[in-house]
């Protein structure tokens, strides 16, 4: 009503319902198809990642943000060209009516043609073995970015506990810890007073039994808020957990690694992700948390260990990843002081099993000198 005066009566005498209602047609019968044609290929994706790369990897590719804006243009246009038809046909539009309609319409195949270039680009890697490892890189390094500490040797990693503390448990609930509220949690010790300091990090795994927390100050309200601003779910998540990033990571490496699929390049594009996150998790700053409020810090022993186990079992008889992972541990010790022990650790771990699997002296030797070489 606001619009339709300021069309000219001549140009919407030269637009007819027909023209308008051809084009609509033409967009509601193909994007119907592509609409459909995008599920099927997402799906397709999905199943190539969970068979091809890790199940765990398969959440990255579902929150995928490009594909979503495909799916919902292609959807919301087959939705307009059906409104457009239904309007046209019961002469809800006047001529001025049919120009804005007509224009509308014009504007929207051009975002269709721009969203459809870039979505053939984006399909056409999406649930690839490559495409994966980045995102599982990506969100390793996002979740090392809101670390509370960066991570310690077991020794420092757990505070000790203040005296009088009492123990919080999430009553009830069983799974992966994916969330912790720490807003909540500095209003809770405000109100009453005390301080918390949590038994648990994104990642560790809760039952009824184990304590989350412990608390000074406060009564069971207190217990109970704190226990409540701890997210419990079935299923591990990447948000928050760089270790999660980690061990999926090696787990790609070691589907790679088996014999049905013998791709050690794979392999070793994993331990160049790995040490990239291993980079930002030791250069991480941290993130300002109310003193009221203590955390613990992951183990660096631990979070080592989770990353290239594996691929120095998996791995052990192929020289190409075991020297690849003895320059990954010893990038490692000196980008991080702090991690040189652990890293030394795991690097003669792996050459032990290197030594028991490869089959020549030459490749033994490689794999012995490849830590003490680098950055040869």
């Amino acid at each position: 009503p606001l619009i339709a005066p300021l069309v000219p009566y001549t140009l919407g005498a030269k637009i007819g319902a027909d023209a308008v209602d051809n084009i609509l047609g033409i967009i509601a019968s193909s994007m119907l198809a592509v609409t459909t044609f995008s599920l099927t290929a997402m799906v397709s994706a999905y199943g190539a990642a969970t068979s091809n790369v890790t199940p765990r990897a398969v959440a990255l590719l579902v929150e995928d943000s490009t594909s979503q804006n495909a799916l919902s243009t292609f959807l919301g246009a087959f939705l307009f060209a059906i409104v457009g038809i239904i309007a046209l046909s019961t002469g809800f539009y006047g001529q001025q009516g049919r120009v804005l309609l007509f224009v509308g319409t014009i504007a929207l195949i051009g975002v269709i043609v721009v969203t459809l270039l870039r979505w053939i680009q984006h399909i056409a890697l999406l649930g690839r073995v490559h495409d994966t490892i980045m995102r599982v890189e990506r969100a390793g390094v996002a979740a090392a970015e809101r670390m509370q500490h960066r991570p310690r040797i077991a020794g420092l990693a757990v505070p000790p506990l203040p005296d009088g503390a009492r123990p919080v448990r999430c009553a009830g609930r069983i799974g992966y810890v994916t969330n912790i509220d720490v807003a909540e949690l500095g209003e809770v010790m405000a109100g009453c007073g005390g301080t918390v300091q949590l038994a648990v990090l994104p990642g560790s795994f809760v039952d009824s039994g184990r304590v989350v927390a412990w608390v000074v100050g406060g009564d069971a309200g207190v217990e109970a808020r704190i226990a409540n601003a701890i997210t419990v779910e079935r299923d591990r998540s990447f948000d928050h957990d760089p270790r999660f990033g980690l061990i999926v990571l090696s787990e790609i490496a070691s589907r790679a690694l088996s014999p049905a699929v013998n791709d050690p390049g794979t392999a070793i594009a994993v331990l160049g992700a790995q040490l990239r996150v291993f980079d930002k998790m030791a250069r991480a700053e941290g993130q300002p948390v109310d003193d009221r409020v203590v955390f613990p810090a992951l183990e660096i022993e631990k979070l080592v260990v989770d990353a290239c186990r594996a691929i120095g079992r998996d791995g052990a008889g192929t020289v190409e990843v075991a020297v690849k992972l003895q320059k990954t541990l010893a990038a490692l010790a000196a980008i991080a002081p702090d991690w040189a022990a652990a890293a030394r650790h795991a690097a003669e771990d792996a050459k032990a099993r290197a030594r028991a699997a490869l089959t020549t002296e030459e490749e033994r030797l490689a794999v012995a000198r490849a830590f003490e070489d680098w950055p040869d």
